[in-house]
């Protein structure tokens, strides 16, 4: 979905591919077919934005061999669908049983990232609809947390480094702009927007910037104005921003508030958790840890980093991070020049939701993706965006 900003400049706003698993080039087309075509007509549009997910083997196949390439172009134009944004994060296997922490390998230490970084952006530069000249793919905000020390660090700014110099031979070659946007996310080596400063400044690229994720900057109660005023300062880019909820419990020492909390505690994917307290940040890894007896001071609220339906908060005693979504993102693009062109809504955890509100066919599930959007494009149109054709 386009939009046009009061400066006369287009907004594009997206769905991620990455809450329908698929690891393979043919398991991506049946998800354009099967779900994002439906979505699109739900909306009533004649074309919808997808952030596609393409994983590790998805992605070679589309590289070594250019008449997939061309067909996926194709089959994306056909079915009423473009993509100028790609969610690098994940390499493999995040449709799995048990995901946790390994969806942060390769890091950023690690070659096989840099190898699928350049991929992706290699093919997003052939996917970009023609009249849209700029890209963005985002991915791991470097490393988790406990393996990263100041070799790690070197070794990552230097793969970074190196990823920016073919991005450059890239436009030069295609004449099409792909920029990376790092995500903080909590628990790793860049948690918040403010870690995130001093390595992008390292680098000191524009094309490494941010992708500022609205359930990861609540989840560690971060204050999207001074956030965004501190990366503006620094001159850091955000080639994108994805939309999305975090898991808010005002009470957690009360009884029920737990017993609501425990139902999301679930074995698929991690659900770090953090409070505020005098002292500063503290959190756990996972919700079901926070839970336990002492684990987290329970004076104040909890926010878990589950991504819930924007449209459908959780019912009482829990609710949502939405506030935080809707400030940032009137500070992203409400002011005189947007801060960033790609929205993308990422809500992955549909079938991670509490058994009684998960999606139970393809078509509840595109009828609740299809709510997000309309959710999106009304906060846009509020903001003074004209949706486009």
């Amino acid at each position: 979905m386009r939009f046009r900003h009061p400066d006369g400049s287009t907004v594009h706003l997206s769905y991620c591919t990455n809450v329908h698993p698929a690891e393979t080039l043919d398991g991506v087309l049946a998800q354009l077919r099967d779900h994002c075509e439906p979505v699109r007509k739900r909306l009533g549009r004649d074309r919808l934005g997808i952030g596609l997910w393409l994983a590790k083997d998805a992605g070679r196949a589309l590289v070594t061999d250019p008449a997939a390439l061309r067909g996926l172009r194709a089959e994306l134009d056909r079915r009423g669908l473009e993509a100028v944004t790609l969610n690098g994060f994940p390499y493999e296997g995040f449709g799995a049983d048990e995901v946790k922490y390994r969806v942060y390998r390769p890091d950023w230490t690690e070659p096989p990232r840099l190898a699928h970084t350049s991929d992706l952006a290699r093919l997003l530069a052939a996917l970009l609809p023609d009249d849209v000249t700029e890209g963005s793919v985002s991915t791991l905000p470097l490393a988790w947390r406990t393996r990263f020390d100041e070799q790690a660090a070197a070794t990552a700014r230097t793969a970074l480094t190196t990823l920016a110099e073919r991005l450059d031979a890239l436009q030069e070659l295609t004449g099409k702009s792909i920029r990376i946007a790092l995500e903080p996310e909590p628990g790793c080596t860049v948690e918040t927007t403010a870690d995130a400063i001093g390595p992008l400044t390292a680098i000191a690229d524009n094309r490494i910037g941010i992708c500022i994720d609205t359930c990861h900057l609540a989840t560690s109660f971060e204050e999207p104005g001074p956030a965004l005023d501190a990366l503006a300062t620094a001159g850091i880019t955000i080639p994108k921003a994805q939309l999305s909820a975090a898991l808010h419990a005002e009470h957690p020492h009360l009884p029920e508030v737990r017993d609501a909390l425990a139902a999301f505690a679930e074995p698929r994917f991690l659900h770090q958790t953090r409070t505020r307290t005098a002292a500063g940040l503290r959190g756990t890894d996972d919700l079901h840890e926070a839970l336990a007896a002492d684990a987290l001071p329970d004076g104040a609220p909890w926010r878990a980093h589950f991504h819930v339906p924007l449209h459908a908060p959780p019912a009482p005693p829990l609710t949502s991070t939405l506030p935080v979504l809707q400030d940032t993102l009137a500070r992203l693009v409400g002011g005189p020049t947007p801060l960033t062109h790609h929205l993308e809504v990422e809500t992955y955890t549909w079938q991670a939701l509490p058994a009684e509100l998960r999606p139970r066919s393809r078509a509840q599930l595109a009828d609740g993706i299809a709510a997000e959007l309309t959710l999106a494009r009304d906060l846009l149109t509020e903001l003074g965006l004209k949706e486009l054709p």
